[in-house]
């Protein structure tokens, strides 16, 4: 990262939870848990055909400011960022690389092409 991050995008923390469906399976629903700042960047993305269907996968950096490992407002793989209706998925977390104030989600936002 080179000189201070601009964390001008605001996103908000998601968390998934399943609910009983009554017939033996279940209901998948996303719960905001809270909102962040962050700058998002994006690193790569690609088209794929999946059957009959063009899918446009694009990989971001998103940098906000440093959480402590096990706070629970601490982004995790299993969760996700929403801007919208468009949604980041959290692939990996970690702290920023030369200057720990702040944190770094590697995310994958999927979307038809």
């Amino acid at each position: 990262m080179s000189g201070r991050p601009r964390l001008s995008t605001r996103l908000t923390l998601e968390e998934r939870q399943a609910s009983p469906d009554g017939a033996g399976g279940s209901i998948v629903t996303w719960v905001a848990l809270g909102d962040i700042w962050g700058e998002v960047t994006v690193r790569s993305g690609r088209d794929s055909l999946v059957g009959d269907t063009t899918t446009s996968r694009t990989s971001y950096r998103i940098v906000m400011r440093h959480v402590p490992e096990g706070a629970p407002s601490r982004p995790r793989p299993d969760q996700r960022l929403r801007k919208g209706a468009r949604v980041f998925r959290i692939v990996a977390v970690g702290e920023e690389a030369g200057d720990p104030r702040y944190l770094t989600c590697f995310c994958v936002e999927e979307a038809p092409a």
